[in-house]
């Protein structure tokens, strides 16, 4: 029997919807358009998005919409494009971390019914601010970035769910009484304590090695999963810096 100690949060019903002007306005597209530096452009993401997260929450997510928005510069969007794109990343990433249970393939349907929104006229449910050609692209770009990572995002932005595992085992069924002459029942009696007491003894023995073997496994595949986590996490990271670094050294040529 397997128990958890904090109740798991099963995903909810996505429903997509307009997101024209829903996390970034039209005078936050204006001064985002107007920021050039990666610094400046995280400072500026960072009040304009909310994020108060502390680190490595924080530079996660910052990274993630610093490259949305020169992934939007790279494809010529517009002010309202780059705002719905902007809000469709987060979206999709807040479907992600709501759980810690697998739902990459809603997350991926939410994210085309979010397009899909985008890219047909049709008041008030859906407006046409992306051709097929640029829909196409975003849905390539958060595949190959956000979904290339999306265990890793939810291992960073939801709680990890430990398991308490406890064994229960069924009664031992009492022995069958067989009568026995008189002038051997006190031997008997005596025979049949000891035996159950022999049996009681060795169950709870057995009980005690095999929970103490299956948390043991547990122990070990928990740590490994964190250790390897940890490491794709620190990669990424170090990834994100010699990003920047680049990107800096190429706006001090320019």
């Amino acid at each position: 029997m397997t128990t958890v100690e904090k109740e798991i949060k099963v995903p909810n019903v996505l429903r997509p919807t307009v997101m024209l002007w829903t996390d970034v306005t039209y005078h936050d597209m204006e001064m985002i358009d107007n920021t050039k530096s990666i610094p400046d452009l995280e400072s500026m993401l960072q009040t304009v998005l909310k994020i108060d997260f502390d680190e490595p929450k924080r530079g996660v997510l910052l990274e993630l919409y610093v490259q949305t928005v020169l992934f939007c510069r790279e494809n010529n969007f517009n002010k309202e494009q780059t705002s719905a794109v902007l809000s469709i990343v987060k979206s999709v990433h807040q479907a992600n971390v709501e759980t810690p249970l697998d739902n990459i393939d809603q997350c991926l349907k939410y994210c085309n019914e979010l397009l899909l929104c985008h890219s047909v006229r049709r008041p008030p449910f859906s407006i046409n601010i992306f051709s097929y050609q640029e829909a196409d692209n975003i849905v390539q770009y958060v595949n190959s970035t956000y979904m290339r990572h999306y265990k890793l995002y939810k291992y960073i932005f939801t709680p990890q769910v430990k398991l308490n595992l406890t064994l229960s085992y069924a009664p031992v069924p009492e022995p069958e009484v067989v009568p026995v002459p008189e002038e051997v029942d006190a031997v008997s009696d005596e025979t049949e304590e000891e035996k159950e007491f022999t049996l009681g003894q060795k169950t709870s023995e057995l009980k005690t090695l095999i929970e103490k073997e299956v948390q043991e496994q547990m122990t070990l595949v928990s740590a490994k999963l964190d250790e390897k986590m940890k490491a794709l996490a620190g990669n990424q990271s170090k990834k994100s810096d010699s990003q920047q670094s680049k990107r800096g050294q190429k706006a001090k040529k320019k």
